[in-house]
């Protein structure tokens, strides 16, 4: 069985043929909890408590409501403790289980000994084992209960956990980082700008805060994808352009749908078209973002330059070989690259509901289009009024495409962000598709933006390894001097404030 992991992004709910959710991050699921353990691998063992911390349910009225338990993960090994004003690094939880996440942010457990750092990995309310409600069914029940899934509730979760936590370690002048990537990469930018109190700074990896109303334009992501395919091979980007013509064809065909599921062994009976486009669709966007120069498993076990390899499959096959068997000689490196898989399964959500797809039916409506012209996937507007619809027959809730501005900003960020922000790196690699929708240019002296040309979906944060391009590791040393930087600051800033009483005594 082939299944579709972390910060997820492909569509789980039930929804019309009509309607195309939009590509998201990748999610994890109990279906890869058994596959996906690079903590248990010898290069990366990992250790950490795993710990509870009982949250507010809603941190924004005085109702009596239920706490829930807020799972966190905490590494002390190499803290040089209160004394020393020693860091706190926090990451700032994703969309899904936070051992994932914790076990694939390397270069936070490769930095904490140079910072003598404490590491807390608190999870995001919802995702993982911290379920309000005590179990998803309930808390996933209705739109009341999944009602506190939102990022402000987050953000105050990771405020008052930290705040207590600091408390209980007699910790509270020690300095807090905070780092996140993709969607926790958002969260820790607006953590760093609604919180300034609790950190001093902030490494946004992979952030699309601009990926909302008309700031970029709607085609960004898909044309990003689609170059990433046609930098390796214009023949590629070609047949993969066309192949969705050919798979609306075929599958108009007398027992067309069956002919489809046979060429790329599915499980069960495909239902229409749409449902393959879709797995298709995917693939193209998972390899984009995860198109690391080295072999991974972020999403899929894959080699390196995985596009590369897939082209490679598309363009290599034999020359009786039709459209669609090149198609599927591509996907089959996203979805069976270790050759295990039998059947493929469409569907790794049997119950048609997940966080992110609340999120993106409330406040996270990032909308996105495939043009004509530049992209190699199916031409495809975005249509609020479908999306709102899709919304509210599967949530019975309104998106508020406005609100994740209205809170945290976007519009003109250069001008906003000079007048109140600081201490923020926001890197991305330009082969990353959600890059069109971060900040690619430093805004200030402290607001400042790494990018890089050959990078991909929040690699920096991925361990190092030996086959590390040159570009990462100076990518990385970059954000080790800028953190580095904010503590020894912050520590000047407070010895001299200790000076100045001790001076007033």
């Amino acid at each position: 069985m082939a299944n579709l992991l972390i910060i997820t992004f492909v569509s789980v709910i039930t929804l019309s043929s009509s309607f195309k959710l939009l590509p998201r991050f990748p999610r994890y699921n109990n279906q890869n909890r058994a596959r996906i353990k690079p903590f248990r691998g010898d290069r990366n063992e990992y250790r950490y408590e795993t710990k509870f911390f009982s949250q507010q349910l809603d941190h924004f009225s005085f109702a009596d409501l239920p706490k829930f338990q807020q799972r966190y993960l905490i590494n002390s090994d190499h803290w040089l403790g209160a004394s020393s004003l020693a860091p706190i690094f926090l990451y700032c939880g994703n969309e899904g289980d936070i051992e994932w996440f914790a076990t694939n942010s390397g270069f936070i457990w490769d930095i904490a000994p140079k910072f003598g750092a404490l590491l807390v990995f608190p999870e995001h309310r919802y995702y993982g084992e911290s379920m309000p409600y005590g179990s998803r069914d309930e808390a996933y029940k209705n739109a009341t209960t999944l009602s506190y899934l939102t990022t402000e509730q987050a953000l105050a979760d990771f405020a008052v956990f930290v705040t207590d936590l600091k408390r209980n370690l007699s910790a509270e002048a020690c300095p807090v980082v905070l780092f996140g990537g993709s969607y926790g990469g958002m969260l820790a930018a607006w953590m760093r700008l609604k919180y300034p109190h609790i950190a001093i700074g902030a490494l946004a990896s992979s952030a699309p805060i601009l990926q909302f109303e008309d700031i970029v334009p709607l085609e960004t992501f898909y044309d990003i994808a689609s170059n990433d395919f046609k930098r390796e091979s214009i023949s590629c980007f070609n047949t993969i352009k066309n192949s969705w013509d050919v798979i609306i064809a075929e599958g108009q065909k007398e027992n067309g749908l069956q002919q489809l599921t046979k060429t790329f062994h599915f499980c069960r009976l495909l239902n229409s078209t749409d449902d393959l486009s879709d797995w298709l669709d995917s693939a193209y966007s998972y390899l984009a973002m995860v198109d690391y120069p080295y072999p991974a498993d972020f999403m899929m076990p894959l080699p390196g330059h995985p596009i590369r390899e897939v082209c490679r499959k598309i363009d290599g096959a034999n020359s009786d070989a039709s459209i669609l068997d090149r198609i599927y000689a591509g996907v089959s490196v996203y979805y069976n690259y270790t050759g295990n898989v039998d059947c493929f399964e469409l569907d790794d959500d049997p119950h048609g509901l997940d966080g992110w797809n609340w999120q993106a039916c409330t406040e996270m409506v990032m909308p996105m289009s495939s043009s004509q012209e530049n992209s190699m996937f199916p031409a495809d507007g975005f249509n609020y009024s479908s999306y709102k619809e899709e919304c509210w027959k599967t949530f019975r809730v309104n998106p508020r495409p406005k609100w994740a501005t209205t809170e945290f900003g976007g519009h003109d960020i250069e001008t906003t962000l000079k007048s109140f922000g600081s201490n923020i790196i926001f890197s991305n690699g330009l082969l990353d598709p959600w890059s069109g929708g971060s900040v690619l240019k430093n805004l200030s002296d402290t607001i400042v933006a790494l990018v890089t040309k050959e990078g991909a979906h929040h690699l920096d944060l991925r361990p190092s390894t030996p086959d590390d391009p040159k570009w990462l590791v100076d990518q990385r040393e970059a954000e080790i001097r800028l953190i580095q930087g904010w503590i020894e600051t912050y520590r000047l800033e407070k010895e001299a404030k200790v000076s100045l009483l001790k001076r007033s005594w």
